[in-house]
């Protein structure tokens, strides 16, 4: 049974995963190089740990939400580092987003010192990860997913084992393929729309009221109708991703002419500076 846990990454989504773990009553040692995110999670009922390999000594499971590549390299690849000093037997469950490349080399070395890893990108805004509803997409062995399955239900609604290490990253690039074009498209929708003479709420109560409907369509729209671009998943980060997805269609020679229409609009977007807001954002691109 799952009791101790070492939590790593506290940042937008992950501090309220840690959150909601605490709810569940695990021992949870936390680490993230954000003085104050780590002082809440204290507050709360957590162990603050002094360094990354502090968190993870003598733990039943360690949790990783590290958005960057090089923040996940830097913390498994180090000599002297996080991996060696995981007891061997001990479940690592890196919950990121990542290129598969750098998902394959953290799981073999993980796999070298005999720690059983998970591949588990997890999707969703802060609001999903506030209120314990991210879906969380679950490459890894079968009976390792079964052992984990109570701790990431207090974090995630749906966990979706969609196949062995790697494949939760490759699900993951489609996830990120189709949400980029979503918000593209309503974003589209909505100037044009407003080129014709019609009002965003006229818009979207015909969306809304159409088999085009869907919740993001819904909660994006009305934000964006209303001005309100306050960061619930950082533009940044899908960029990054339909970046890793064309990495991918590249690799496997697939042709995604929408992913590259989009990818060219979230570029822009982050040449003009809004990296930082809410992905919804793109549509000021379209507006200039």
């Amino acid at each position: 049974m799952i009791k101790k846990i070492g939590f790593i990454g506290l940042g937008t989504v992950g501090r309220f995963m840690a959150e909601n773990l605490l709810k569940g009553r695990y021992n949870l040692t936390v680490f993230d190089n954000n003085a104050e995110a780590v002082q809440t999670l204290v507050d709360k009922g957590a162990v603050a740990a002094s360094s990354a390999v502090e968190a993870v000594k003598g733990k039943d499971l360690v949790m990783t939400v590290l958005p960057g590549e090089t923040g996940l390299q830097q913390t498994f690849s180090a000599k002297g580092g996080v991996l060696e000093e995981i007891t061997p037997g001990t479940i690592l469950c890196d919950l990121g987003t990542h290129s598969l490349e750098v998902t394959e080399e953290v799981s073999k070395k993980a796999a070298e010192r005999k720690i059983l890893f998970l591949d588990a990108p997890v999707w969703g805004t802060k609001e999903h990860a506030a209120n314990g509803l991210l879906t969380i997409l679950v490459g890894g062995d079968n009976s390792v997913v079964s052992r984990c399955r109570e701790v990431l239900s207090h974090v995630g609604l749906n966990i979706l084992h969609v196949g062995d290490i790697g494949d939760a990253t490759r699900m993951k690039f489609v996830v990120t393929l189709v949400q980029s074009q979503l918000m593209e498209a309503l974003a589209e929708g909505l100037v044009f729309g407003d080129c014709l003479g019609f009002s965003n709420d006229q818009i979207l109560e015909v969306l809304d009221a159409g088999g085009v409907a869907s919740p993001l369509l819904h909660k994006k729209g009305r934000s964006m109708a209303r001005g309100d671009f306050s960061r619930n998943l950082a533009l940044k980060y899908v960029y990054e991703g339909l970046l890793k997805v064309k990495e991918a269609a590249d690799t496997t020679g697939t042709r995604l002419p929408g992913m590259e229409a989009t990818l060219n609009v979230y570029t822009e977007a982050m040449e003009d500076g809004r990296g930082e807001e809410d992905f919804s954002a793109i549509i000021k691109v379209l507006r200039k």
